[in-house]
């Protein structure tokens, strides 16, 4: 007897082999068949889902967990437009905290104001704490003078803006969070990717590096798997900075490692190890992801994370050490530096099915893409950012660069797999949102932004499908609707495929099933 059969479904399996479905049955929390293999079988329950359109669950490859579970519940400057309105939240943050201690501020970003924040203004308002507030893209932060008294003379900043390494130097005053407060965070974010259809991510760098939140951060997702509270599931990539130099046998070739070898594929359906994190640069925001020319208007090039040679060392060694490599890397300047160390990595200890990514690549010059072709890396891009941050990038780009700005069809061309997700919470986490900007190409206002990188509905939604999944692999398990796969699927109000373009990030998300169990978005009372 089946668990569950859905009936009456238009079901877009994403799976050539059987492309839609009307039904399908669950059993144990996989898909035991479509149609009539199912058809005639008794089921516990029968959901007749009246013409609505069923997909694979959605995979979001790239998020942030736990800062975006915290984010949310930090007091937030945005959209403050005029400092006097953002130092006025700021006392408000510091009166409720009460005496001492840290105050974290979200919501930050200089480009509302027209220029950064600066220590002095935030010690108007301080009343004795340290405050830390963040910026939106995760590239820098504004301290007040309390916190610069507590960093080394040779950490730079402009005024109490700090950037990159300078900001994880700030970052480490204020860590670590309790595992309990990190799972919280955690659920509570988690909760919002079902409310967009996500059942599974990958969580992009724990346990160190610019984001991380504590030394035994996956010990609070394994807190939230212990107590049942992991809502989907999670991949975690580890921060490049946990791995240290190990006494491995010389023949392993492993210089550097986690302790006991732990690497890529550890865990199970719910929470694994995924690829290691390395940083490169920073990010278009924060104007420090890493250009060759400079950015538009403007002297600078951006900057890399640490020196050159010790970022091409860290790739070569996670490689070495049976990694799949997650590079960060948004300027072309740091895709060069990417391109170069993973092929130095492949021609020392060639791995072909290694399936090394780079997360955002988000201005791919064209000589390029050959280049990452070859590697038969992924390109895991934030579609998201340009329609909400488009305009800006365009700008600060220039007409030229422009058009390069997170491709969509020329990866595709080239044969490079093309990964969608978010990079939450940056910015919007909706899937469809995402979809519809890779197919129309237009940010809020519009303008168009690289249109010839536009793809079609469909090859949109099998980066956040089937590519989602070969990414993180979990390609025999997830990514298409067929026999064997687990049962994660998303039922939408309408057909992507079917609706005008300009509608699709609208579609409601009507229910989520996470292992064949459903979950009703919040809104809808579950």
């Amino acid at each position: 007897m089946l668990c569950t059969r859905l009936t009456n479904g238009n079901i877009v399996t994403m799976d050539a082999r059987h492309p839609v479905a009307r039904e399908l049955g669950i059993w144990r929390g996989r898909i035991v068949g479509l149609d009539e293999a199912v058809s005639s079988l008794p089921a516990r329950e029968v959901i007749d889902l009246q013409g609505a359109t069923v997909l694979p669950g959605f995979i979001d490859a790239h998020v942030h967990l736990a800062w975006a579970g915290l984010k949310a519940s930090t007091p937030s400057v945005a959209p403050c437009e005029r400092v006097d309105d953002v130092l006025a939240v700021v006392a408000d943050a510091v009166a409720r905290k009460g005496s001492g201690g840290w105050v974290d501020i979200g919501g930050y970003d200089q480009r509302a104001l027209g220029r950064h924040l600066t220590a002095a203004e935030l010690d108007k308002v301080s009343d004795g704490h340290k405050l830390f507030m963040m910026h939106d893209s995760g590239h820098g932060c504004v301290v007040n003078s309390a916190v610069l008294d507590l960093l080394p003379a040779d950490v730079p900043h402009q005024d109490g803006f700090l950037a990159e390494s300078a900001m994880t130097a700030a970052r480490r005053l204020r860590l670590p969070y309790s595992q309990e407060e990190l799972a919280d965070a955690i659920e509570r974010a988690a909760r919002t990717c079902l409310d967009e259809g996500v059942t599974a991510c990958a969580e992009a760098g724990i346990g160190g590096g610019l984001l991380g939140h504590s030394p035994v951060e996956l010990g609070a997702y394994q807190l939230l798997r212990d107590q049942g509270r992991l809502p989907l599931r999670v991949q975690l990539m580890v921060a490049a900075d946990t791995l240290r130099p190990v006494g491995s046998h010389r023949s392993d070739g492993i210089p550097r490692a986690l302790d006991l070898g732990l690497r890529t594929g550890f865990g199970d359906d719910w929470l694994s190890v995924g690829a290691l994190k390395v940083y490169t640069d920073g990010g278009m925001m924060a104007r420090t992801a890493a250009l060759t020319a400079p950015y538009s208007g403007m002297e600078h090039t951006g900057e890399f994370q640490d020196e050159p040679e010790r970022i091409a060392d860290t790739i070569v060694d996670g490689h070495l050490a049976g990694w799949q490599l997650a590079v960060h890397a948004i300027g072309d300047r740091a895709a060069d530096l990417a391109l170069e160390a993973l092929e130095r990595a492949q021609r020392l200890r060639p791995r072909p099915g290694a399936r090394h990514r780079i997360e955002h690549a988000g201005l791919i010059r064209p000589d390029q893409l050959p280049r990452l072709a070859r590697l038969g890396a992924s390109a895991v891009v934030q579609p998201n950012f340009l329609r909400y941050f488009g305009d800006d990038y365009a700008s600060v780009m220039g007409e030229n660069r422009a058009p390069w700005l997170y491709r969509g069809r020329a990866f595709l061309d080239h044969g490079i797999t093309l990964v969608g997700s978010s990079d939450r919470p940056v910015t919007d986490g909706s899937p469809l949102r995402a979809v519809q900007f890779m197919v129309e190409r237009a940010s809020g206002s519009g303008r168009l932004i690289g249109p010839d990188e536009a793809i079609t509905v469909e090859e949109a939604l099998r980066a956040y499908t089937v590519d989602g999944a070969y990414a993180c692999h979990w390609e025999d398990s997830a990514g298409t609707l067929a026999p064997g796969k687990r049962a994660d699927l998303v039922v939408l109000g309408d057909d992507p495929r079917r609706v005008s373009t300009s509608h699709i990030g609208d579609i409601e998300i009507v229910a989520t099933f996470v292992d064949g169990h459903e979950r009703r978005p919040a809104a809808s009372g579950e």
